[in-house]
């Protein structure tokens, strides 16, 4: 589920606020003013949000049972609170209090007793429209979390028929949760949360052709935000990466310094494969197309990977761990990658297989979908 990805990128453990540099941004003024009535122990809360596609984070001492944030906004954004207790802050993952709150301009209040987690939040009309969301989604984030539930059982017990059967539950409570946000998205187009839930409804494989339509009826001054022209660029990408388009071409250098191009491979079937040796899922993934490559490649299949790496050492070293002996580039700027944002990749695993003649016909194979798309066309 969509949203619980979310959730666990923003519930991170205080090891990764400490982590992150604090910073400022041009924008409009906010103050979070805190109260814990309660409070009896010496405690710190943590701060943490996106500000200009960088990680932005504060600390502040609850003193007198109050703590104070302040700072500047180009747009509203959702930020998570963390309150940690003197004398808890180890384990991290056992004393977890957080909060995840849609900031705005303005005066924001957030009370509570004891727990930050409990904690009321006023003052702010993008977290009131994302507490409504999450209220129409409460249903089925509960459905979500015990299917995760039943996954994580079955996972351990390496019960794989078991977990086929759950992916047509899974596929249900996506296609509700995306009729809820839809008909939210329609009547909130002026929403201050509403480019951050389309954003959220097109995932990382953006379809142009449902979320083209759903952006168009956003506000104007929600397509002029930040966060909106980032939207509209990843509409325009997925346009030209979408499948039956000519791959746009592109050149990176591989472990020796050559650069090799997309085109050199024109003749073949080639899968361009963007990954990173930091990636878990990437990683877990690479067995299956070790498993593809050694299959197809005397009929025509090549491979060309683009790392997301930033260190050449971690690269090269996770390309000879999995053995991948196909052909890798990368410019080793990490997600600034220039090929990756060519292509609109804004999660990897991510993969485009193209034709012979550079057209692009398939995105996104995993598991034994790409074998079995390679049995189809490499007959």
């Amino acid at each position: 589920m969509k949203k619980t990805i979310v959730g666990i990128a923003l519930l991170a453990p205080a090891v990764l606020f400490a982590q992150d540099k604090k910073g400022s941004s041009a924008g409009k003024p906010y103050t979070i003013e805190g109260t814990v009535s309660q409070q009896q122990n010496p405690a710190t809360v943590y701060f943490r949000m996106r500000k200009a596609g960088e990680n932005f984070v504060d600390s502040a001492q609850i003193k007198d049972g109050k703590f104070t944030f302040t700072g500047s906004l180009e747009e509203p954004g959702l930020a998570s609170l963390m309150l940690v207790q003197k004398g808890t802050e180890k384990p991290v993952s056992m004393s977890r209090d957080m909060l995840a709150v849609f900031l705005d301009k303005g005066v924001i209040s957030i009370n509570t007793t004891d727990s930050i987690s409990k904690a009321t939040v006023t003052g702010s009309k993008a977290n009131d429209d994302y507490k409504k969301l999450n209220d129409l989604l409460s249903d089925v984030n509960e459905k979500g979390a015990a299917l995760q539930k039943q996954y994580r059982e079955l996972a351990k017990n390496k019960d794989e028929e078991g977990i086929k059967k759950l992916e047509a539950q899974y596929d249900a409570l996506d296609a509700e949760e995306k009729k809820i946000e839809n008909d939210f998205l329609s009547k909130n187009t002026s929403s201050p949360i509403a480019v951050f839930l389309l954003n959220q409804v097109a995932g990382y494989d953006l379809k142009p052709a449902e979320i083209a339509p759903l952006f168009k009826k956003l506000s104007k001054e929600a397509k002029n935000s930040p966060s909106g022209k980032e939207l509209s660029k990843r509409l325009e990408s997925a346009r030209k990466t979408a499948i039956g388009e000519q791959a746009l071409d592109f050149a990176q250098a591989d472990a020796n310094g050559k650069n090799i191009s997309l085109s050199s491979f024109r003749g073949k079937y080639v899968l361009v494969d963007f990954w990173a040796s930091w990636c878990g899922p990437c990683r877990a993934e690479n067995p299956n197309v070790v498993k593809a490559y050694d299959k197809f490649k005397s009929k025509g299949f090549e491979i060309l990977g683009v790392s997301l790496d930033d260190k050449k050492d971690k690269w090269l070293a996770a390309v000879e761990a999995d053995k991948l002996t196909w052909t890798h580039v990368s410019d080793l700027k990490g997600w600034k990658n220039a090929a990756a944002d060519l292509y609109g990749v804004r999660a990897i695993p991510q993969n485009v297989l193209v034709d012979p003649k550079g057209k692009i016909v398939a995105k996104n194979l995993r598991g034994d979908e790409l074998a079995s798309k390679l049995e189809e066309i490499l007959k």
